[in-house]
C-alpha cells in the first residue's frame, strides 16, 4: 500500500512538477488556478505547505487542457 503524502513542502512541490523555485513562485503569482499556499504562521519564516491533492489535481488539468488544445490545432 502507498501513502501518499496530504501536504508537501515548497521544495518538495518543487520537486514533483520539476520546477525551480522561481517558476513555483512565478505560478503563484500569475496562475489563479494553482493551488493556495498553506502558511503554518505569521512570521515571514513560517514554513510553506502545498495541499499534494491539489498539486495533482491542478497538474492533471494543466495535463488536460494541453490535450484538448492540441487536438482544436
Amino acid at each position: 500500500m502507498t501513502i501518499s503524502p496530504i501536504r508537501v513542502k515548497l521544495e518538495t512541490a518543487c520537486k514533483i512538477l520539476d520546477i525551480s523555485r522561481e517558476t513555483l513562485r512565478y505560478l503563484i503569482r500569475t496562475d489563479k488556478t494553482f493551488p493556495k499556499a498553506i502558511k503554518t504562521g505569521d512570521s515571514k519564516q513560517s514554513p510553506v505547505f502545498f495541499d499534494y491533492a491539489d498539486l495533482m489535481n491542478w497538474h492533471n488539468n494543466q495535463k488536460r487542457c494541453q490535450t484538448n488544445a492540441n487536438l482544436e490545432a
